[in-house]
């Protein structure tokens, strides 16, 4: 996949302005929330004369689709070109507005784990990144999940989603960030998205007044940059191999410096 690093070609007045306000966690309005501690299913399957398998979105408000209905989410999306596709699977939804890396390993632990899932894609640490947050402590978030997976379901294939940190936080910061994501997935052999807001992030068309969170069509092109990876797998998860990590792109040293 190529990487477009959009943070990389300025830094955008309006977004320095509103990072210290925003974040990745803002709530969803209440007439879009799901139950607390719920994950729904993206969209309905259809009959099959197939056992269903699962793919389980671990995520942050990007996954949850905060400020849209969650079938116009990604993960709903996906569950669009899977049945277009024939296969036999189920998109599981389990975002959550406002939730950190550590969040993301304390619902792991407690109960999603118990959940039926065959291939599970995380996307966490934005908010970790938003409010400027150790980044040691997410990288070890992140490897408890995946430790916590592979301890209860060694055969379910995780999928992670990279982010690109915001340059206003600095080139150490952002290469520290930036690394963290293509480190874990080698060390662990994960697949990886390098960045799951490629040609999102800072085009204000794609994304909503708030300028973070992607709008109906931003999450259709989010939906692209993860089906490109995740279709070969759920076509022949035995198959597929990890997609090596690449490592940090040279953009990436713009996007974390300002």
């Amino acid at each position: 996949m190529s990487i477009v690093t959009p943070f990389a070609l300025r830094t955008r007045p309006w977004w320095a302005l509103i990072l210290p306000l925003l974040i990745f966690g803002c709530g969803r309005p209440e007439s879009n929330q799901p139950p607390a501690g719920d994950a729904t299913s993206a969209a309905a399957g259809g009959e099959s004369s197939s056992p269903r398998r699962t793919v389980m979105f671990l995520g942050t408000s990007l996954t949850d689709g905060y400020g849209l209905e969650r079938e116009d989410a990604y993960p709903a999306i996906i569950q669009q070109k899977v049945d277009s596709a024939g296969l036999p699977w189920e998109v599981v939804n389990a975002g959550l507005s406002g939730e950190k890396s550590a969040g993301a390993l304390q619902r792991m632990r407690s109960w999603l784990i118990r959940q039926p899932f065959d291939v599970l894609v995380l996307e966490t640490g934005a908010n970790d990144m938003l409010t400027g947050g150790d980044v040691d402590a997410m990288r070890a978030n992140i490897q408890a999940i995946v430790d916590t997976v592979r301890a209860a379901r060694p055969d379910a294939r995780i999928v992670l989603a990279g982010m690109i940190a915001a340059p206003n936080l600095g080139r150490r910061y952002g290469n520290r960030f930036n690394g963290a994501y293509p480190q874990l997935a080698r060390e662990n052999g994960l697949t990886l998205i390098p960045f799951l807001l490629d040609g999102v992030a800072a085009q204000p068309r794609l994304n909503l007044a708030d300028g973070i969170h992607p709008n109906e069509q931003g999450h259709q092109i989010v939906a692209a940059n993860v089906w490109k990876t995740l279709e070969p797998i759920l076509r022949d998860p035995a198959a597929a191999a990890p997609v090596p990590a690449e490592t940090v792109p040279a953009a990436a040293d713009s996007a974390a410096g300002a």
